[in-house]
């Protein structure tokens, strides 16, 4: 049986009758669960709480949405502007989320949530589609093989399940783990295109503390049971910085394993990152400082940063540091006119005078209050 077959079988069990080994203890916010309904809420197999990194506004991708839950839990957060999507491939999941989604519409006061059928290394084809076709027009030779592999390709290219650069953020719980691993670069790819330029990533997991032998990657009910799937704790970090991701870095992390086998350590934790823009790779001036503690540190985009020195930067990593995951760390520092110097091309690490940010707007995580 294919990997994905043992998965979906075994999921399809769980949304007719809890499995209590697909899941980890997790404390999820019980004010957005008071609006789920029961048996969403009991059908729904995690390790962790992406929601948790749900903004007002986000068009949210929920990877394996299952039952429902998470992407209910989102829908709350995201207000009228926002909207979320699951995305899923075993029927009787996506048969229990789609049976309380007009009852959940009512109380959130509008349609939040749309869910689809589909791989998530393959997030251009809607399976339902294919599904269709297939009946519709059977596969019975080489030929019609080829046509079909033809139709595809246009599918994802002008009718995609998910758009490129259409969603602000990807969550998972649980899931990635249970692809096929000759299948997780292609996967990681999806959620990279997908993205939009300045979105995020918060994905829970298991990952194993060293490499998994064979022999458990052989065993159907452990990999369906997010044990023989596991990234190496390294791993699972680089598979995101090799797609181009930054700012990837572990948030969660449980203290406690989840589950030892073999003296091999399975643990929960939660992943973020961010995908960079590609433009706005111009000189405006600015200036980011490094608060510390530490007495420098570097960027995925290989800009270094000594402690308490005002460092110049491009427009796009000024950005990138003021509205996003690394704001908490530096002060931020604009020239007292807006500028455009040319490209950038200073080394990194280069110091950018005090007078050319004098008079301008300082950005840091302080209070605005005068000193006295």
């Amino acid at each position: 049986m294919s990997v994905e077959a043992s998965v979906s079988e075994r999921y399809a069990e769980g949304a007719n009758e809890r499995q209590a080994a697909l899941c980890c203890p997790v404390d999820y916010d019980t004010t957005l669960l008071k609006m789920l309904p029961q048996e969403i809420i009991e059908r729904d197999y995690g390790c962790g709480d992406p929601s948790r990194y749900v903004q007002e506004g986000d068009v949210v991708l929920d990877l394996g949405s299952g039952g429902g839950k998470i992407c209910y839990m989102a829908a709350q957060l995201v207000g009228e502007k926002g909207h979320v999507i699951g995305v899923d491939m075993t029927d009787d999941m996506l048969a229990l989320a789609r049976s309380h989604q007009q009852a959940m519409a009512e109380k959130l006061g509008g349609d939040r949530v749309t869910f689809n059928k589909g791989y998530i290394q393959d997030l251009g084809l809607r399976v339902e589609d294919l599904e269709a076709k297939l009946a519709a027009e059977p596969v019975a030779g080489a030929e019609q093989l080829n046509l079909l592999e033809s139709w595809k390709k246009q599918q994802r290219q002008n009718n995609p399940m998910v758009a490129d650069n259409s969603v602000s953020l990807v969550i998972s719980n649980c899931v990635l783990n249970l692809v096929d691993k000759a299948d997780r670069q292609q996967m990681i790819g999806e959620i990279f295109r997908v993205l939009k330029p300045g979105g995020r990533v918060a994905i829970s997991d298991i990952i194993s503390d060293e490499h998994v032998p064979e022999s458990l990657q052989n065993d159907e009910t452990l990999w369906s049971g997010c044990i023989s799937g596991a990234f190496e704790e390294k791993e699972f970090l680089q598979a995101f910085l090799d797609a181009g991701f930054v700012a990837v870095g572990y948030d969660k992390w449980d203290d406690q394993p989840w589950q030892v086998v073999e003296n091999i350590e399975f643990r929960s934790v939660t992943l973020l990152a961010t995908k960079p823009a590609k433009d706005n790779l111009y000189d405006a001036g600015e200036a980011v400082l490094y608060r510390g503690p530490y007495s420098e540190v570097f960027d995925d985009l290989g800009n270094r940063y000594p402690r308490g020195e005002r460092i110049a930067v491009s427009r796009r990593t000024f950005d990138l540091i003021k509205d996003g995951p690394y704001a908490k760390d530096f002060v931020c520092m604009s020239p007292a006119q807006e500028a455009n110097l040319g490209c950038f091309s200073k080394p990194a690490g280069t110091l950018r005078p005090v007078a050319e940010t004098k008079g301008g707007l300082q950005v840091g995580t302080g209070t605005s209050e005068a000193c006295c």
